[in-house]
């Protein structure tokens, strides 16, 4: 079993209910169970997009899938929330990303661990501190000096 972290965000169609009916799909994953997950928080669009505020979580799974079965796991669960891939940074009513495979670094076309901004965005920072604080990001380093050190604008625990 591999420790994932999945981020999970969504601003349309009940947000809040869009999140924990994800939270709660993970656990039924194929070879994996949920070790935890953070609080809700909500946060502000990036790119300066006009559109709703968004509601993000992070969850820790044990995981026997493969990051590529994993992968597609997550994309199935987006599909049935209704998830339309359109416009980068655009509105959704799922977004979830695998943001670390245990210690493992990825670069596919399809697939990059540690997920690209990981280090940079306090929606994902924030509530990833919340479950773990020590957790090293291989390349970048440990949660708590990448939050003590972010200057993205802080999400609001809910």
């Amino acid at each position: 079993m591999v420790a994932a972290y999945i981020g999970l965000g969504s601003n349309l169609d009940s947000p809040v209910d869009q999140v924990s009916r994800a939270l709660g799909e993970l656990n039924e994953l194929p070879q994996t169970a949920m070790r935890s997950h953070s609080s809700l928080y909500q946060s502000r669009p990036m790119g300066g997009m006009d559109q709703p505020d968004y509601i993000n979580a992070v969850a820790l799974v044990d995981t026997g899938l493969e990051p590529e079965k994993l992968l597609a796991e997550l994309q199935a669960i987006e599909k049935v929330h209704g998830r339309v891939r359109e416009e980068r940074w655009g509105a959704r009513t799922l977004d979830l990303d695998l943001l670390l495979y245990g210690s493992t670094k990825i670069d596919t076309p399809d697939l990059t661990v540690p997920h690209p901004g990981v280090g940079e965005r306090g929606f994902v920072l924030y509530p990833l501190y919340e479950i773990a604080p020590d957790l090293e990001i291989p390349d970048l380093g440990a949660v708590s000096e990448l939050v003590n050190n972010c200057s993205a604008e802080k999400p609001k625990r809910i």
